[in-house]
């Protein structure tokens, strides 16, 4: 009994879900580059406006404010990880350019709003102290099922020929499974707080907004340009996609926590401003790239800025009243898509022009990044949410 009190813990379900996530998530992502490239005929124009509409659930992401009036938290993430998997097991039925559509929007829908409330339920259940280090062990998490989930790919369509189609479907009904497992496990627990149910928006997380805006537009560059790059240009496979998320996703699983460790340590303004000068580096290569092995090390070290960005969300912790967690959560993610709602769109058309311009655009949102960071005090909390006022303090 003492067992399974101790395994009913918030902890446990933040990390199960931040498990189940990418297992069905990491086959979607890996897959779509060369399925709707063989499948669909896809060009930069369709991926684009693919990309962009995925991206809509995520600018609405304000709207799960609304939702809870209805449900709670807790629920309202699990349902939202029901409709993610059920929305990839759905994907390989649908071959052409209104079915992926389609699809990818329902997806879209349970990742984005499993995502928003998933980060208000770790900034509310977890420490302030042990942030940091805990959001890195859910990345480890995420990698070892994304691992999993690169594994079973590379296995079921390499070694035995399984269909676009037979792959989605066992990895979305393994996630559906999963997730019902969950909700009959784990009983509701009680928030800290109880959260503003309306739109928050402070002028004084404004640079918090900022960070997480470049953050977003950034990110989009890798998520849907570096991929389709390695496909386009350099004719990958889906084997030779798989096997660079997956040294990408060891490396996380072994070192997410310790680089958790790490910011909590060096705090979150050294961290940042590491992570914006490296991918500038990393964007201007990109443009420069014109060797195959060159650009998979150039899609290795691109990943692994990825963990240091946990500083955001422990600088927006320290920096918050906790009764704004839930709804800024919702008000983040959809600053941070806005970009990403309009961005692929356009640099897709740009793509068919010139590819390289598309990564020189990144390496100027990451600069901007950069300068922002600048701002960041060396000991967040509230009331000194900038840089200035922390120096201001010190004079006094």
């Amino acid at each position: 009994m003492k067992l399974v009190s101790r395994f009913n813990q918030p902890e446990h379900l933040l990390l199960a879900m931040a498990f189940i996530m990418p297992l069905v998530f990491s086959v979607w992502m890996v897959l779509l580059n060369n399925f709707v490239v063989e499948k669909a005929a896809f060009t930069g124009t369709e991926i684009g406006i693919l990309q962009s509409l995925r991206e809509i659930p995520g600018f609405l992401a304000f709207t799960v404010v609304y939702v809870l009036l209805f449900i709670k938290e807790q629920r309202l993430a699990i349902a939202a990880l029901a409709l993610t998997s059920l929305g990839v097991a759905l994907t390989g039925y649908f071959p052409y350019a209104a079915g992926l559509y389609f699809t990818t929007v329902l997806m879209s829908v349970g990742f984005h709003y499993f995502e928003t409330v998933n980060q208000s339920l770790t900034l509310q259940w977890i420490k302030k102290e042990k942030t940091a280090h805990f959001m890195g062990k859910m990345l480890s998490a995420k990698s070892a099922a994304s691992l999993m989930a690169f594994s079973g790919v590379w296995l079921l369509m390499e070694h035995f020929t399984w269909s676009y189609q037979a792959t989605y479907l066992l990895f979305g009904a393994l996630a559906l499974v999963f997730t019902c497992f969950i909700a009959l496990s784990f009983k509701q627990f009680t928030p800290h707080t109880e959260q503003s149910k309306k739109l928050v928006l402070r002028k004084r997380y404004w640079l918090f907004y900022a960070l997480t805006f470049f953050s977003g537009a950034r990110r989009q560059i890798f998520v849907v340009f570096a991929g389709f790059l390695m496909v386009e240009k350099f004719h990958y496979s889906v084997a030779e996609i798989s096997s660079l998320f997956l040294i990408n996703y060891v490396f996380n699983w072994l070192f997410a926590a310790k680089i958790g460790k790490l910011i909590g340590k060096l705090g979150e303004r050294k961290i940042l401003k590491f992570e914006y000068i490296g991918l500038i580096v990393v964007f201007i290569a990109y443009g420069l790239v014109d060797n195959a092995t060159v650009a998979a090390v150039l899609y290795v070290v691109d990943h692994l800025f990825f963990a240091l960005a946990i500083a955001i969300k422990t600088y927006f912790q320290k920096i918050a009243a906790p009764e704004d967690i839930a709804s800024t959560a919702g008000v983040s993610f959809s600053i941070n898509h806005i970009a990403a709602v309009v961005i692929p769109a356009l640099l897709g058309m740009l793509w068919v022009i010139n590819s390289s311009w598309v990564f020189y655009i990144g390496a100027g949102f990451a600069a901007c990044s950069l300068l922002l960071s600048l701002l960041i005090p060396v000991a967040p909390k509230s009331g000194i949410e900038l840089r200035y006022q922390e120096k201001r303090l010190a004079i006094r």
